[in-house]
C-alpha cells in the first residue's frame, strides 16, 4: 500500500473523523516510512540512465509553491494571485518523489524484467487532476465518483472493517455539512458584531467600554427616554469628548471631521490588506463562485487566505460607510469554508465535481446567514449560482442552512433574538387596490435595475481599460471621502444600510420618534389602528423633513452605488439595491397614505378605508420597493420573494411581493436579459456558459470546430507508432489542453482522447519507475505492446490515461444541439467526426466565442480556457 501523502504534510493524514480511519491512516504512513527506510538503505540502488530526457516536459505543469507570489493575472479589475494551492498541494512535492523512489526500488529489485507500468493498474499520484484556469470534466468526474461508491460498497460485504468504513463514508457528507454551517454562522456572528460595533465608533465611543457600541452601551443607563433613547452618559460623541459639549457649531464640525476620518481609515484598511495579502477576496465574488460551480478551476480563489482576509476587510469597508453590503461576499466566505473543510474528507477532496455539489450548498448557508432565511437561500443556490444541483444536494443545502442559522441565532449579534437587523412584522392588511402602486414600484425597480447594470459595466470597463485600475486605493480612499462628505449631513445616508432598511421598514408605533413618523396628533387620540400602530394621520412637519432627506438619500445612493460595486474591496450588492428601492417604495407609500386620508370619500378608497383606520401602511410599500429593486439588478424570482417573506414573517404579503418583483424582471429583461453577476461573468471573460441563454443560430458544428480551413492541422497523437521523444515535442509546441488519439495519420479514425496533463504526468512518472524508458520509446495506447526490435528501449504503454469514449458530435449537428450537449453534460470538449473520421474539436470556448460573435461582441473577450 504506497503512501498518497503530498507534500510530507502530515496534516494531510486526515480522512475521517473516525477511529477507524485514523488507525487506517496511521497505518499507511508507518509503511511509507518502512519503504522508504528500505529503498535509501540498499546501497547496491543506481539511479538509470535517462538519456534523452527531456527536462522541460513536467515543468510546464507549473505549480508554484505557496509563497510564489510572483505569478498575478488581472481579473475583474483587480490582480488576483492565483498561484496559491489552496487547492491541490504541490505535484512536485517531496512525497511524489518518494512515491517514485520507492516504485523504483520495488522493480528494480525483483526477479525477472521490468513491468510495463500503467496508470489504469497502478494510479499515479496528481493524475486526473487538473491545471488552473480549467474546466473540469463532469462526466470522468462523476464515474470516477461512480467507481469509487461501487467499490467500497463492493467491499463492504466481505468484512465488518470494510462496513463501517462504508457508512463512515456515508455520513461524511452530512458531517461536512454540519462543519460547513456551525462555521459560516459562526464568522457570520462575528462579522455582525464587529461590523456594528466599528459603525458606531464612527460617531462615538462608550467611556464604560470601549468595546461596546451604542445600543449596548446605553442598555444598562437609567436615563434613557423613548424620545431620545439613543442618548445616554455613558456614549460621548467625539465632539463632546474633545469640545466637553454635545451642542455647537464647534462639536458638529469635530463629529464630522471624526466621522471622515474613521471612514477613510476603514477603507484604506480594507483595500490595503486585500491589495498585501489576498487580491481575490475583493468584490462580492458570486460572479466567480458562479463560474467556480460551472466547473472553472481558480486555484486559491476559496483558500484559507482569501477566507480570512475577505471576513477582516469585509467589516472594515462595511463599517467605512461605503454604498455596500456584506450580503453578496457572505456567499463567497461560506464557500471559502466549505472548500476549505472538503480537505478534510477524500471523497471530496480528491473529486472536482463532488466538491462543487458541496460549494452550492455553502452558496445557500451564505444566504441563510445573511437574512436569515434558510428556505431563500437554498432556493437562492438553485435559482442563482448553482450548476448542477441534484436532490441529494437539495437535502444537504437544507441541511446546512439550517445549521448556519440556528448558529447564528444563538449567538444573537443584534440583541433582538433575530438573524437580521431588519426583521419587520406587518399586522394591516393590503388591499386589491393598493397592487397597482406595487406594479409601479416593480416597474422602477426593472428601470433601475437595468440602468445600473448598464452603468456599472460601462464603470468597470474603464476602470480596466483606463489609468484608474493601476490606482485601486487612492480610488477606494477618493470614493470613501466622497461617500463621507456627502453623507453626513443627512441623518439618512449616514446611518450603515441596514439599519436604514430598517427604519424604512419600521411601522410607525405610539412609541416611535423618528421623524418618519412626524405625523400631526389626531384630535380624538383614541384612534389606533391594527396592533400597536397608528391610523392614517396628515403628515406633519417632520414627515416632510424626513421626506426631503429621503429624496436626497435616494439621489445619491443612486448614483455612488454604481462607482463603489467593483471597487478592490469586499462588495456587495444586496443591501444597496435594497436601500434604494426601499426609499423609494416609503415615498409612495407615504404618498398612497396621504391621499387615503384626505380622500377617503372617493370610489377608489371607500369602502375599505374608512376614517380613523389603518389603510395604508408606508412599511409595507418600502419591502416591496426593496425586493423590486433587488430583483431587477440580479433577476431574482422565486428566491428573492421567499427571503423577503421570512424576513416578514407574513403570508398575506406574498403576492404583492410575487407581483412587483415579477413586473422588475419583465422590465428589467425588455432592456437586457443579462443580471449583474452575469453581466460581470462576461466582462471579465469567464467561460460560463449562461444556462438561461438561448441559441437562436442555424449553426453547425463543422461552423465552429477547430482546426478551420485557414488553420494547420488538427494536432493528434497516434494509437502506436510514435516515441516519447515525438510526444514530448507535440506537447511542447502546442498549447492545448488535450490530444484525440487516431489509428493513424492516413485513416484519422477515432481511438479516444487523452489529455494534456495526464500525458505529461505519465511520461514523468514513467522515467522514475520503469527501467529503461527513454526517448526514442515507443509509446503505444492499445492493450498489447506492438512488436519491435530485440535491442530497441522499453516501450511505454499509456492506454490507462485514454478516455476511450469522448463525446463525439457529426459535423452536420446543429449548433443548439451541440450547446445543450455541453450544458447539460457539462463537458469540456465534443470531437467532430465524419463518417468515424476524425474531423475537428469543439471547446466550450469556442462556443462562447462564436456566441459572442453572433451577438456582435468581440469575441476574443473570452479570456480563459
Amino acid at each position: 500500500m504506497k503512501s498518497q501523502l503530498k507534500g510530507g504534510k502530515i496534516g494531510r493524514l486526515v480522512f475521517h473523523y473516525t477511529p477507524l480511519s485514523f488507525i487506517y491512516r496511521m497505518s499507511q504512513f508507518w509503511t511509507s516510512l518502512y519503504r522508504k527506510y528500505a529503498a535509501r538503505s540498499d546501497s547496491g540502488f543506481e539511479e538509470m540512465d535517462n538519456s534523452g530526457y527531456s527536462t522541460g516536459s513536467f515543468d510546464g505543469l507549473h505549480r508554484p509553491s505557496d509563497d510564489d507570489d510572483d505569478d498575478l493575472v488581472d481579473i475583474a479589475g483587480a490582480t488576483l494571485d492565483f498561484s496559491s494551492t489552496d487547492d491541490d498541494p504541490p505535484l512536485s512535492s517531496g512525497c511524489y518523489e518518494e512515491y517514485s523512489a520507492n516504485s523504483r526500488a520495488a522493480g528494480m529489485n525483483g526477479n525477472g524484467p521490468s513491468k510495463l507500468v500503467d496508470p489504469l493498474e497502478d494510479p499515479v499520484p496528481g493524475l486526473g487532476t487538473y491545471e488552473d484556469f480549467n474546466t473540469i470534466d463532469w462526466v470522468r468526474e462523476k464515474s470516477k465518483d461512480r467507481d469509487r461508491h461501487r467499490e467500497i460498497t463492493n467491499k463492504s460485504r466481505q468484512s465488518t472493517m470494510a462496513l463501517l468504513h462504508s457508512v463512515s463514508d456515508a455520513f461524511s457528507g452530512w458531517l461536512l455539512m454540519l462543519l460547513v454551517g456551525l462555521m459560516s454562522g459562526a464568522l457570520a456572528g462575528g462579522i455582525d458584531i464587529a461590523a456594528h460595533w466599528l459603525t458606531d465608533m464612527k460617531d462615538g465611543i462608550c467611556v464604560v467600554g470601549f468595546w461596546f457600541n451604542h445600543e449596548h452601551c446605553c442598555w444598562t443607563s437609567n436615563e434613557t427616554t423613548f424620545q431620545e433613547r439613543d442618548r445616554c452618559p455613558q456614549w460621548k460623541s467625539w465632539g463632546e469628548l474633545i469640545t466637553g459639549t454635545s451642542e455647537g457649531a464647534f462639536a458638529y464640525i469635530v463629529n464630522y471631521l471624526m466621522y471622515i476620518f474613521w471612514a477613510l481609515l476603514f477603507s484604506f484598511l480594507a483595500v490595503a490588506l486585500v491589495r498585501a495579502f489576498a487580491p481575490y477576496a475583493c468584490g462580492s465574488g458570486i460572479p466567480e463562485i458562479k463560474t467556480i460551480l460551472s466547473g472553472f478551476i481558480i486555484r486559491g480563489y476559496l483558500g484559507k487566505w482569501t477566507l480570512i482576509i475577505k471576513t477582516i476587510t469585509l467589516v472594515l469597508a462595511v463599517s467605512s460607510g461605503l454604498s455596500l453590503g456584506k450580503e453578496g461576499p457572505l456567499v463567497h466566505v461560506a464557500c471559502c469554508c466549505a472548500n476549505i473543510l472538503c480537505h478534510l474528507f477524500t471523497k471530496y477532496r480528491k473529486n472536482e465535481a463532488k466538491r462543487r455539489e458541496v460549494l452550492s450548498a455553502a452558496a445557500a448557508v451564505g444566504v441563510s446567514v445573511a437574512f436569515g432565511a434558510p428556505i431563500g437561500g437554498v432556493l437562492f443556490s438553485l435559482e442563482e449560482v448553482s450548476y448542477y444541483f441534484p436532490l441529494k444536494t437539495l437535502w444537504r443545502s437544507f441541511f446546512a442552512a439550517l445549521v448556519a442559522a440556528f448558529t447564528l441565532r444563538s449567538i444573537n449579534p443584534f440583541g433582538n433574538s433575530r438573524l437580521v437587523l431588519f426583521y419587520v412584522e406587518f399586522h394591516a392588511p393590503w388591499h386589491l387596490v393598493e397592487l397597482a402602486p406595487f406594479i409601479l414600484l416593480g416597474i422602477f425597480g426593472g428601470l433601475w435595475g437595468a440602468l445600473f447594470i448598464k452603468a456599472n459595466i460601462a464603470w468597470c470597463r474603464r476602470r480596466k481599460s483606463t489609468r484608474l485600475g493601476h490606482y485601486p486605493v487612492i480610488e477606494v480612499l477618493v470614493v470613501a471621502a466622497l461617500t463621507a462628505v456627502v453623507a453626513y449631513p443627512n441623518s439618512y445616508t449616514r446611518m450603515s444600510g441596514a439599519e436604514l432598511i430598517s427604519e424604512l421598514f419600521n411601522d410607525c408605533s405610539l412609541l416611535d420618534s423618528s421623524q418618519l413618523c412626524g405625523y400631526k396628533q389626531p384630535a380624538n387620540t383614541s384612534e389606533t389602528g391594527v396592533g400597536n400602530s397608528l391610523a392614517d394621520r396628515p403628515a406633519g412637519e417632520g414627515l416632510y423633513t424626513a421626506l426631503w432627506q429621503l429624496a436626497l438619500a435616494l439621489i445619491f445612493k443612486m448614483l455612488i452605488t454604481v462607482i463603489t460595486f467593483g471597487m478592490k474591496v469586499p462588495s456587495g450588492l444586496f443591501i444597496p439595491s435594497m436601500a434604494v428601492g426601499a426609499i423609494a417604495g416609503r415615498l409612495l407609500g407615504v404618498g398612497m397614505e396621504q391621499l387615503a386620508y384626505y380622500n377617503h370619500d372617493e370610489l377608489i378608497f371607500k369602502g375599505w378605508c374608512s376614517p380613523g383606520a389603518d389603510c395604508i401602511t408606508p412599511g409595507l410599500y418600502a419591502m416591496v420597493g426593496a425586493a423590486a429593486c433587488l430583483g431587477g439588478v440580479t433577476r431574482m424570482t422565486v428566491s428573492l420573494v421567499v427571503i423577503m417573506f421570512e424576513l416578514t414573517g407574513g403570508l398575506e404579503y406574498i403576492v404583492p411581493l410575487m407581483a412587483a418583483t415579477m413586473t422588475s424582471k419583465w422590465v428589467a429583461d425588455a432592456f437586457g436579459r443579462e443580471g449583474i453577476y452575469e453581466a460581470h461573468i462576461r466582462l471579465n471573460g469567464y467561460p460560463f456558459l449562461e444556462p438561461k441563454e438561448e441559441f437562436a443560430h442555424s449553426s453547425l458544428a463543422v461552423d465552429v470546430m477547430r482546426p478551420r480551413r485557414s488553420d494547420p492541422a488538427l494536432a493528434v497523437l497516434t494509437q502506436e507508432g510514435m516515441t516519447v521523444g515525438e510526444v514530448e515535442a507535440l506537447v511542447e509546441s502546442t498549447h492545448y489542453s488535450g490530444f484525440p488519439v487516431v489509428v493513424s495519420q492516413e485513416s484519422q479514425r477515432l481511438v479516444g482522447f487523452v489529455l494534456r496533463r495526464d500525458l505529461l504526468i505519465s511520461i514523468d512518472n514513467a522515467r522514475k519507475r520503469q527501467e529503461g524508458v527513454v526517448s526514442a520509446s515507443q509509446v503505444f495506447f492499445t492493450d498489447h505492446a506492438p512488436a519491435q526490435a530485440a535491442d530497441a528501449p522499453s516501450p511505454l504503454r499509456l492506454r490507462g490515461i485514454m478516455d476511450l469514449s469522448p463525446f463525439t458530435v457529426t459535423d452536420h449537428t446543429p449548433m443548439d444541439i451541440t450547446v445543450d450537449i455541453f450544458r447539460k453534460l457539462g463537458l469540456r470538449q465534443c470531437l467532430v467526426t465524419h463518417n468515424g473520421r476524425l474531423l475537428g474539436i469543439i471547446t466550450k470556448k469556442d462556443i462562447l466565442k462564436h456566441m459572442a460573435q453572433m451577438a456582435n461582441r468581440d469575441p476574443d473577450s473570452i479570456l480563459f480556457n
